[in-house]
């Protein structure tokens, strides 16, 4: 049994989206076996045995702090003098026995089933996610009570954990901010057990602490959900401004009250201009979406091109590429910070590869019109644009 994500990503619905999201916390329950196949101790094991995952990315965490990694692995110094730490399963046991929570960052980078979660996610939700691991066995708090600056989706895949909500004390904290939340009160907003098939998500700044103390041992996915505020409108406000020459100008330290006070007035003006523009939102979002950060997947052994093979598969690498059409009608892709032009009859073909999924390049030149080798050298500048991966049909 396998994990059908599509009915994950339909828990976060248009109710959800509405009335829940960055408002307050909601609990999914689900069956046990909604998870299945995604990631189980199996994987896990494996992850941990074929990696060379280093502190922080690996790590251990007891009462709020980090483990030294000294104390479940040890130094090993190649023949060329790079040393990496090679866990001692025998240690790591021993410490998690006795409370430690094992931690695993961006597990979506290692594991396929998690990677295409998460990108699944970042189609949805628009935003970059990253995925995190957390395997404990006692009730002790790995982590205690603290907030997050970003939302959580958390996935209970085996065992269960409880949960202490204590809501926010600051509305929307950020990581860089001008103050900290206050600390929450000590009785929490609500309690709950997540049980494995459980979802729960919780907005940043939300005061919790979780405990796998029902008696089995857990293992959970937390999926945090990069931040897009204000904040980060008026740092690429300022940066889109450069174009003007008042921005590009040195401040008149040495000038006139006068001419202090008309330098300001420039700038404000300037800043009002944009804010009376009713696209300025939509254009610094489809910002957002063009240089989302594609995820690193390479096309061997077709290093010199993608061949005109009809069998092979090609997917996106990035899952907020936005197409428009030029005034000219010609298509426009925008991914990965890079942008290309097409002419009209390839439009079939990235509206395919924008909506997802994996197609064989013969589907795409039948949806087109074209030959399969036309396809194939559009995919090709895809792949040099690292937007883009090819490979074989599993």
């Amino acid at each position: 049994m396998t994990t059908d994500v599509p009915a994950v990503v339909a828990h976060l619905g248009e109710e959800f989206l509405a009335q829940v999201y960055g408002r307050t916390y909601r609990h999914f329950p689900g069956a046990p076996g909604r998870f299945a196949g995604l990631l189980g101790w199996d994987d896990l094991n494996a992850l941990l045995t074929h990696h060379r995952l280093e502190l922080p990315r690996l790590r251990l965490s007891a009462g709020g702090e980090a483990l030294p990694q000294h104390a479940y692995s040890a130094p090993v110094t190649t023949r060329r003098s790079t040393v990496w730490h090679r866990l001692r399963p025998a240690e790591l046991h021993r410490h998690l026995a006795e409370g430690a929570t094992l931690v695993l960052d961006a597990i979506d980078e290692l594991h396929p089933g998690v990677g295409h979660l998460a990108q699944e996610l970042e189609r949805h939700l628009r935003t970059g996610v990253q995925v995190n691991a957390y395997a404990s066995w006692t009730p002790e708090e790995g982590f205690g009570v603290h907030w997050d600056d970003h939302d959580v989706l958390v996935l209970q895949l085996e065992g269960a954990k409880r949960w202490r909500i204590h809501g926010a004390t600051r509305q929307a904290p950020l990581h860089r901010d001008t103050d900290v939340p206050e600390p929450p009160p000590d009785e929490p907003l609500a309690e709950l057990v997540l049980n494995a098939g459980d979802m729960l998500y919780l907005p940043r700044g939300w005061w919790h602490a979780v405990a796998a103390s029902e008696g089995v041992h857990s293992l959970h996915l937390t999926c945090g959900m990069q931040t897009t505020t204000g904040a980060d409108l008026l740092q690429w406000l300022s940066e889109d401004l450069r174009r003007e020459t008042n921005v590009r100008s040195d401040l008149p330290r040495f000038g006139t009250e006068e001419e202090k006070t008309d330098f300001v007035r420039s700038l404000g003006d300037l800043v009002m201009k944009q804010f009376e523009d009713g696209t300025l939102l939509d254009r610094f979002l489809t910002m957002r979406d063009a240089t989302d950060r594609a995820r690193l997947v390479p096309s061997l052994p077709y290093v010199e091109g993608v061949p005109p093979d009809p069998s092979l598969v090609v997917h996106l690498v990035t899952a907020r590429a936005r197409l428009h059409r030029d005034r000219e009608g010609r298509v426009v892709l925008m991914a990965g910070g890079e942008e290309w032009t097409f002419s009209p009859q390839a439009a079939p073909v990235l509206a395919l590869l924008v909506d997802g999924g994996r197609h064989r390049l013969d589907t795409l030149a039948r949806a087109a019109g074209l030959r399969v080798g036309q396809v194939a050298h559009l995919v090709s500048a895809l792949v040099d644009g690292e937007v883009a991966a090819v490979g074989r049909a599993e």
